[in-house]
């Protein structure tokens, strides 16, 4: 019996997100090949090629190119396994563009259409379960916005209740961040059971899959019960970056074209082809072999080789930053509350002022130092220290000429306030709720 499509796909994905996961430690050096061997080992390839790449007149390509190579003898300097398998990878894919196609020395890989054997997927799927099925962070965000840091999308059958309990957790949220910016891919399935709490209960189609061999498309739709409480109306953010690939792509294609997402950071990987893995007989040599491709039921299309473009693009250090401000403005919009507006636009002001925070000398900074109340203001190391009584020590971040935030706090600024002379004689602490705190500067440490 063939392997599942979603199941092939997750095997491959996550043996390139997570190398460590897929296979025991290599061996110190790859072995030696022979001219024979190199023969024989394009023959295999061209053989598989031929038979199951998306593309026929393509895999005609690549094997034309490969034979060239070999009968130049652009080839012959290659003595082992790897530095061989390294170089077809490139020349195979300088002709079909694709990412996905590769060749790789591995001397325990998956075996083709049976799929891995129990042993292998055994110590896959424990290494899997201790690795949190990819789930890195969940957390809640100042304004009561949700984020989800994922690194792969782990086969549903696998990871389902790690995901179920993450979007249990985020249930609660105004607005919802996915943070893929380090996802390389993973299975079909597991997008499936996120994407169903974002959307209403009736089944809602995602993307198809056509596969050349048998010439057959299969389908992929929401589920039409997922376990607690769907967000159909709740903003939704997604985090990119040129790392983002393969079904972490399709996740975000298809939430663009759902118009349900705002996608926040860099053009992504361009990978859109399901993959197999094929093992060339006689070798310790795997190769991820395209078998078919996505086809979008809105576009018609899919992201290869262009990537995903971002709504938003920003380099991909600053999109959780500017992903949160935007949820936090998105919330704003809808809110009816006056203390929730207010509480919204304060810490929005909070992370846009962090973006951009003013340059002040030591002796300006110097002329804050001092105690009020029971705040002390200390200066070391050229910069400004804040700590009220015994609590928490934190640095300021200047945003202005008087103004200061305070560490990572996203719900309070201070202010200092000047006499006409120009001296600092006020600290005054800045809440959401628009209330104020005024401490009066005495001399030396407040104790």
């Amino acid at each position: 019996m063939r392997t599942p499509l979603s199941q092939r796909l997750f095997i491959f994905a996550l043996a390139l997100t997570l190398p460590a996961l897929a296979a025991p430690p290599a061996p110190p050096a790859p072995p030696a090949i022979t001219a024979q061997d190199r023969a024989a080992i394009i023959d295999d390839i061209s053989a598989a090629l031929n038979e199951i790449y998306v593309f026929p007149e393509t895999a005609k390509k690549m094997e034309e190119h490969v034979r060239r190579q070999l009968a130049s003898g652009a080839y012959d300097r290659l003595g082992d396994l790897d530095a061989f398998a390294q170089k077809l990878t490139e020349d195979l894919q300088s002709v079909s563009h694709d990412l996905h196609l590769r060749v790789g020395w591995n001397p325990d890989p998956p075996g083709g259409e049976g799929g891995p054997t129990p042993e292998q997927q055994a110590r896959f799927e424990e290494q899997l379960r201790r690795d949190n099925y990819c789930f890195r962070k969940v957390e809640r965000l100042a304004g009561n916005v949700g984020y989800l840091k994922l690194d792969c999308f782990a086969q549903a059958d696998l990871g389902g209740s790690t995901a179920i309990a993450a979007m249990g957790f985020l249930s609660g949220s105004d607005a919802l961040i996915f943070d893929l910016r380090d996802n390389g891919g993973g299975s079909p399935s597991m997008i499936q059971l996120l994407t169903s709490y974002l959307l209403a209960g009736e089944p809602t189609h995602l993307n198809s899959f056509y596969i050349r061999k048998g010439d057959r498309t299969e389908q992929f739709w929401t589920n039409s019960w997922v376990p607690g409480r769907r967000m159909p109306d709740v903003p939704v953010f997604v985090l990119t970056s040129g790392r983002t690939f393969s079904a972490a792509e399709e996740f975000t294609y298809n939430l663009k074209n759902l118009k349900r997402a705002t996608l926040v950071g860099e053009t992504t990987g361009g990978g859109a082809h399901p993959v197999d893995f094929h093992r060339v007989k006689g070798y310790p040599l795997g190769m991820a072999l395209p078998f078919g491709r996505a086809i979008n039921p809105i576009s018609g299309t899919n992201w290869e080789g262009t990537g995903v473009e971002p709504d938003v693009k920003v380099p991909m250090a600053e999109a959780l930053e500017v992903a949160h401000a935007r949820a936090l403005g998105a919330v704003a919009e809808k809110a009816t509350d006056p203390a929730q507006k207010s509480e919204l636009e304060f810490v929005r002001g909070v992370l846009e002022d962090r973006r951009k925070p003013a340059t002040l000398s030591a002796a300006e900074l110097q002329a804050f130092a001092g105690a009020y109340g029971p705040r002390n203001i200390t200066l070391e190391d050229g910069a400004l220290w804040y700590q009220r009584g015994k609590g928490r020590r934190m640095r300021l971040l200047p945003i202005g000429q008087d103004r200061f935030l305070v560490g990572d706090l996203d719900d309070f600024r201070i202010r200092f306030e000047r006499d006409a002379a120009g001296k600092v004689v006020r600290l005054v602490g800045l809440y959401p709720d628009g209330s104020e705190e005024p401490n009066p500067r005495g001399d030396g440490l407040a104790r």
